[in-house]
């Protein structure tokens, strides 16, 4: 998986009206070509972050499908005019925490499930202390079933993706749901939890507003 941040530079709403549209055509475009091989998802950030202004969510088999998607966006006209401030790769894998995650199956490919699509998406990089590891499996595990626990009151949908040896985080953690009070919340009480005492980093923290990718265009001016 990947989540690349986009910022538009300032020159880009100072072109004429038609070149613009110009640019936006042909990145929505490359977007839906590459939508029969690549999971895809955007959000707009403008309002929200002053560091980016959208974002994309993908998810594919081959980073080479990364790799040339990124490639083709960037000869279109908007190309020219987008800088990429943030961007993260991950690996899905099942979670050893969890109970399906028994035994050999921890080991295996995760599949996206585009589950029910919330407003809002969270995400943050995520970084353990290295002390966590030293800690037994079994330390360990009492410690997430109380984080399991909390989250699990809370109405979003959670996805943890693996960046070990992948990029510069430990993993890609995300949160999708419709109400941003509702993740104060959960971040509150996660807080209190005894894992917690192990978090060395989780930050930028990111929150996607999900539009559809000529909404999102629209708001970039």
């Amino acid at each position: 998986m990947s989540w690349t941040f986009y910022k538009v530079a300032p020159e880009w709403r100072r072109l004429d009206i038609e070149t613009r549209r110009k640019g936006k055509e042909e990145f929505l475009a490359i977007l839906d070509e590459f939508r029969a091989s690549i999971f895809l998802r955007t959000y707009s950030l403008v309002g929200i972050r002053g560091d980016c202004d959208f974002m994309v969510m993908k998810a594919a088999h081959e980073l080479e499908l990364f790799n040339r998607l990124e490639g083709e966006l960037n000869a279109t006209g908007l190309g020219a005019y987008l800088e990429r401030p943030f961007t993260y790769l991950a690996g899905l894998r099942r979670s050893l925490y969890l109970p399906e995650a028994a035994g050999g199956e921890r080991h295996g490919a995760g599949t996206i499930n585009p589950g029910r699509g919330g407003k809002y998406l969270f995400v943050y990089p995520f970084v353990k202390q290295r002390a966590w590891y030293k800690l037994t499996k079994a330390a360990r595990q009492g410690m997430m079933n109380e984080h399991i626990a909390v989250g699990g009151k809370y109405d979003f949908e959670i996805n943890t993706a693996y960046s070990f040896g992948l990029d510069d985080q430990e993993f890609v953690v995300c949160f999708e749901g419709d109400d941003p009070h509702h993740f104060t919340d959960l971040v509150m009480e996660l807080r209190d939890t005894e894992a917690s005492a192990y978090t060395q980093r989780d930050t930028p923290t990111f929150t996607c507003l999900r539009q559809p990718p000529a909404k999102v265009l629209e708001l970039i001016g």
